[in-house]
């Protein structure tokens, strides 16, 4: 009997311990919640993708400095596409071994369409800063898409470039990013028409062909036109206009989104003044939310945001909102869709069922080497 009583306490405290366990482990340190980036990291498309993991980078650093997710730390895990379907489809099934809850990305239109049916079969979101093709659009899939689409942007180049006088373009493109640059020129074949003007020739080029660019320029020599579009990234738009400029056309040269980053004012300088282009925000927009965002890039990076930046953001900062809303048994992309409408840099905005959004843009201008908004 003595020794049955003094089991007692002991076999108490057993069960107290075992009943606290889980209690005790709850509040403990708890795994992070691991956020994939997919972006062209190297070559002629970094400098998209650099933004956009600067812009990614901020908001998973804010949101982990107000006691991230549930409590719940985020960590950015970052793979480079290098603009090759191969690669990107690599990069994906690795984060699908690391658990990564989703992926911030791809940035471009060509890589969205290489890593679609593997990010369905591994039930992984992309909510992508960048992606615009209009093919992309109204598909009940995995990929979102927070920019405008190509043909919007498109037609109100097109309207813009009416309004200037010039209605007998040329066009360069980039074949290898074809499911951007073809979608963006049939859009704005048809809304230059009808403003009485036209697309002269659209001439193609491989910017992973060094020869086929010198070929692209060599077929301008004879036609007659107002302005020439680059319908490529910015490295390959400089490129490009530095030869036109070499075989002596002085022409308007004209831009598109997907080269309207900081680099084509690095590489551009004086060459790119005048240039106009569609994008994503006003970069002197006055508003208190904008200029915060915009201190804090400037001291964490040490370098000017580019719309890839913003557009990221935004984009990361509408993936962690649908997480901390998301409820037991909710897929992330369920959450995504009913989370909204978002709070973004410069407007809140919200995607459609299908993933999808329409945004303002501006119409910008390059001025003193900077792009400023006119509209």
């Amino acid at each position: 009997m003595p020794q049955r009583s003094a089991l007692r306490p002991q076999r108490r405290r057993l069960l107290l311990g075992a009943a606290l366990l889980p209690w005790l482990s709850a509040c403990g340190p708890q795994p992070t919640l691991r956020i994939g980036l997919l972006a062209g990291l190297s070559g002629s498309v970094a400098d998209l993708g650099e933004a956009a993991r600067a812009g990614a980078q901020l908001a998973v650093e804010q949101c982990n400095a107000e006691g991230g997710v549930h409590g719940r730390q985020l960590e950015l895990l970052p793979r480079d596409d290098a603009q090759d379907p191969e690669q990107a489809r690599a990069a994906l099934a690795a984060f699908e071994r690391d658990g990564v809850v989703a992926i911030i990305g791809p940035t471009t239109s060509a890589m969205a369409e290489a890593v679609l049916p593997a990010s369905a079969r591994a039930n992984l979101v992309l909510v992508s800063p960048t992606v615009s093709a209009s093919r992309l659009l109204g598909r009940d899939d995995t990929l979102f898409m927070a920019l405008t689409s190509t043909q919007h942007n498109a037609r109100q180049a097109a309207h813009h470039h009416a309004s200037r006088g010039w209605r007998r373009v040329l066009a360069l493109y980039d074949t290898r990013n074809s499911i951007y640059s073809e979608d963006w020129l049939s859009a704005y074949r048809e809304a230059i028409g009808t403003h009485g003007g036209r697309l002269v020739q659209a001439l193609p080029f491989n910017s992973g062909q060094p020869d086929s660019y010198q070929q692209a320029v060599r077929q301008l020599r004879g036609r007659e036109a107002d302005a020439i579009i680059y319908v490529a990234n910015a490295v390959d738009t400089v490129r490009l206009l530095l030869l036109v400029r070499q075989a002596g056309w002085r022409l308007p040269a004209l831009g598109v989104t997907w080269s309207a980053t900081e680099q084509l004012l690095e590489l551009g300088g004086g060459e790119v003044e005048g240039m106009s282009s569609v994008q994503l925000f006003n970069r002197d927009l006055a508003t208190p939310r904008y200029q915060a965002f915009l201190r804090a890039y400037r001291e964490r990076f040490a370098q000017e945001p580019g719309f890839a930046s913003v557009a990221a953001y935004d984009a990361t900062q509408a993936l962690i909102q649908a997480l901390r809303q998301q409820r037991p048994g909710q897929s992330v992309k369920q959450a995504l869709l009913q989370a909204g409408p978002y709070e973004g840099l410069q407007e809140r905005w919200n995607f459609d069922l299908y993933g999808d959004v329409q945004r303002r843009n501006y119409i910008t201008i390059v001025k003193g080497g900077r792009f400023v908004a006119v509209n």
